[in-house]
């Protein structure tokens, strides 16, 4: 239960910072429905699964290439770039594309979860949480395999229930707003997103 505890509370710390997974999130469900923020938000969960497996297993090997200058420099520059490219879609799409309509089809759901995927996994601050959590968590802890499970579980599944919140909060939202505000609200998500991105190229150079 300790291991449990300390994922839940570590999982509950990540899910109050406002980011440009918060924006992704919000913006996504008040402008397509529920089921586009869902999607962006299943794109983030893989991603966060991939990099705990992958650091669990390579934590060893890739250390020092995460640390490194030029890595940390051209992620933080292609990061920068999705971002800004993300927000400025947003801040110059035109009114028409929305819509009150649900998304539809498969390719509807693929766009909005490498959305969330691309997002999660270009930004540099989930290559150093994870990174942490597991170097100073479990690795130097000596965490055992099933108490390892259990503290990384306990996070993604807490990310995964606040992120899912945060998506049906933003949909209640969007039952109360016109054509007019959904446009408002997207251009300040890309507005967001695009200084979220250009802040990102700042401090990685």
């Amino acid at each position: 239960m300790q291991y449990v505890i300390e994922g839940i509370l570590m999982g509950l710390t990540l899910s109050i910072l406002l980011g440009p997974i918060f924006i992704a999130l919000t913006q996504s469900s008040i402008e397509k429905g529920y089921k586009a923020g869902l999607s962006v938000g299943l794109g983030i969960w893989v991603s966060d699964l991939l990099f705990i497996v992958l650091t669990y297993e390579f934590v060893h090997r890739i250390t020092h290439i995460i640390n490194g200058e030029y890595f940390q420099l051209s992620m933080g520059i292609l990061g920068g770039i999705v971002l800004i490219s993300f927000g400025l879609y947003s801040i110059f799409s035109k009114l028409k594309e929305f819509s009150a309509d649900e998304i539809k089809g498969v390719k509807g759901y693929l766009g909005h979860f490498t959305k969330g995927f691309l997002i999660n996994t270009i930004n540099p601050f989930t290559f150093i949480f994870w990174i942490s959590v597991i170097s100073t968590y479990v690795l130097a802890r000596n965490t055992t395999g099933w108490n390892s499970i259990a503290f990384l579980g306990s996070i993604l599944v807490v990310i995964i229930i606040t992120d899912s919140l945060k998506v049906l909060l933003a949909q209640l939202l969007r039952k109360k707003l016109t054509s007019t505000h959904m446009l408002w609200i997207n251009r300040i998500a890309g507005i967001a997103l695009t200084i979220f991105g250009i802040l990102l190229i700042v401090w990685s150079i």
